[in-house]
């Protein structure tokens, strides 16, 4: 029996027709029974006339056919393309290479697909498609030496250079060497100078190579070639920009004057002057775009950002309320930004109502978090608490972000028992959450719980080994009970070599040598710390330090600014009211 040539062996029916020896039509006959009618669907467009062999329809080839039809109806991929590709070996039929690489492509087997793509273009020589995928499949693969002379030959039939070199752009984005596909391309594209698309992809692939010159020689060259081309002034900002923004600005001033409705480069345009904290002009752009598309919520969210940026808060608040009035826009999150306008403004009432407004989404989460420090600063500590219990977490992040918060809220009234309560419930949950430890054991420290406070920050070692805040904390509490100083500064050392240019660190080591009694070591790193963080704990210290060494008006001079700057802070003044009763 012979197998008929014009019968694609596709579908299962095709097959049990193909039992008869019909004989070969056109595509332009009409069938001859409804038998034959199935053979008439596969047709496709019509195409040159193909080169196909005479194969014997055997019984192994007919249960090929049937066995990859039926994997591919049955959601079998894998086992249908292994079938076909055997097939497509055993008769080296076009069609049958054709419906390999389909089911190969389609089951993401890259070495199985490259090889029925490069048996479809060998039977199939003119079929563009065949081509284009196999070249498609090389690039996506690295194999850019076998993938040259198919693109060099594809390039030189190709009436649209540009739009090829476009596509070749794509493709070599999925190259892993970067610097190997730039030569490539670079190589490739020499024939074709005078070719804006090719330069422009020769800049492409040059950033991702890291090699910005090129990226910008190869820019510019696109624009010098196209200068009314939308992609290449924009691309070519982009990489002036990096050592010339002032020049890149310029560069799309010039092109919008004399494009002014090519609104994507505008938007681009917009944008690289928020970049560059061109606040005012930035707006100036977004407010003529807003002027094509009056209804944009989006532009009339991004205009009243900027507003609030410059500090104008009144604008910023007409601008939002015109982005919520508009259509298709993120209503929930212009609300949001509405309650951070209000709270700018120190109106909180305000702000609640746009945070309550905000019933879902991904903004309820933290609108909800908002409402309860807005009610805990008005001084509504249960309110704050209760809307806190009632927020829904989606995560354990979440979950902890609203201990520590309910935490804080307590530890901000003065019950530092319940807020250590609270921090202890959630570590039954989450009993090694590193910021649940570490703010447990320093309630603990507070507290006097000084065996919980050891207990904690070991297990937060253990936990991290290189934290050096947990190494400071043990240290320090250590130093602030004037016990086992030496195993204390050791802690504290450990600490600084970990972090070296944190405040609080070098502050305990400033108090770790005043307690060895190295007085001028202890002063280098107590005015260190002062320098850098003028905290009221850090300025006691400091004081002290002065003041045991002799030098008093120093010590106080020290002490007057920061407690002018912190009048309430309890530590600051028990020092002073030691050394000036």
């Amino acid at each position: 029996m012979i197998f008929p040539t014009r019968i694609l062996a596709l579908p299962l029916i095709l097959m049990l027709a193909a039992c008869a020896n019909t004989p070969q039509r056109s595509a332009t006959d009409e069938p001859a029974s409804d038998s034959s009618q199935h053979g008439r669907l596969e047709q496709i467009a019509p195409e040159p006339r193909l080169d196909l062999p005479d194969v014997e329809l055997t019984d192994r080839l007919m249960y090929g056919f049937l066995l990859g039809d039926i994997a591919a109806q049955r959601g079998r991929p894998e086992l249908a393309a292994q079938a076909y590709l055997d097939l497509a070996r055993t008769t080296r039929d076009p069609r049958v290479a054709r419906r390999a690489a389909q089911l190969t492509f389609e089951a993401h087997q890259y070495d199985q697909s490259l090889e029925a793509f490069k048996l479809w273009q060998e039977l199939e020589p003119t079929s563009p498609l065949a081509k284009q995928m196999l070249v498609s499949l090389l690039l996506s693969g690295g194999k850019l030496d076998e993938a040259r002379p198919l693109v060099i030959e594809m390039l030189a039939a190709e009436p649209q250079k540009g739009r090829a070199f476009m596509s070749l752009y794509g493709l070599l984005a999925r190259v892993q060497d970067k610097a190997a596909a730039l030569d490539w391309l670079t190589e490739v594209a020499q024939p074709y100078p005078e070719v804006a698309e090719a330069h422009w992809a020769l800049a492409q692939t040059a950033i991702t190579a890291g090699k910005q010159e090129v990226a910008l020689a190869e820019a510019n060259k696109s624009l010098e070639l196209k200068p009314d081309w939308d992609l290449a002034v924009m691309l070519a900002a982009q990489q002036t920009q990096h050592n010339d923004p002032q020049r890149a600005v310029a560069m799309l001033s010039r092109f919008l004057k004399a494009h002014p409705e090519r609104n994507e480069v505008r938007l681009f345009y917009a944008r690289m002057l928020l970049e560059q904290k061109q606040y005012q002009p930035a707006r100036d752009q977004f407010a003529k775009l807003l002027e094509q598309r009056p209804g944009s919520a989006e532009l009339a969210f991004a205009i009243a950002m900027i507003s609030l940026q410059l500090g104008e808060l009144d604008r910023a608040e007409q601008e939002l309320r015109q982005a919520l009035s508009g259509k298709g826009g993120d209503n929930d999150t212009l609300r949001f930004y509405l309650g951070q306008l209000y709270e700018a403004k120190q109106d909180w009432p305000a702000a609640l109502q746009q945070y309550r407004e905000i019933q879902g989404g991904d903004r309820l989460y933290a609108a909800r978090l908002r409402i309860a420090y807005l009610q805990n600063k008005q001084g509504e500590l249960q309110a704050a608490r209760k809307t806190l219990a009632q927020t829904e977490a989606k995560e354990d992040a979440q979950r902890v972000q609203l201990l520590m918060v309910d935490a804080q809220f307590l530890r901000e009234a003065g019950q530092y028992a319940e807020s250590f309560q609270t921090l202890m419930r959630g570590l039954k949950n989450f009993p090694e959450q590193p910021e649940l430890l570490y703010q447990a054991a320093l309630l603990a420290d507070r507290l006097d719980k000084h065996e919980d406070f050891e207990r904690l920050i070991r297990k937060l070692i253990k936990i991290e080994p290189d934290n050096a805040h947990a190494y400071n904390a043990l240290g320090y509490g250590w130093l602030a009970r004037n016990i086992r100083i030496p195993e204390a500064l050791a802690l504290v050392e450990k600490a600084y070599r970990l972090a070296p240019d944190d405040a609080a660190i070098i502050d305990s080591m400033g108090w770790g040598y005043y307690r060895s009694g190295q007085l001028d070591k202890s002063l280098e790193f107590l005015r260190r710390a002062y320098a850098a963080n003028p905290d009221p704990e850090i300025a006691a210290h400091l004081g002290e330090v002065l003041w045991v060494k002799g030098e008093r008006e120093a010590a106080q001079k020290v002490w007057r600014a920061s407690e002018q700057a912190h009048p309430d802070n309890t530590l600051l003044r028990d020092v002073i009211h030691k050394f000036l009763p």
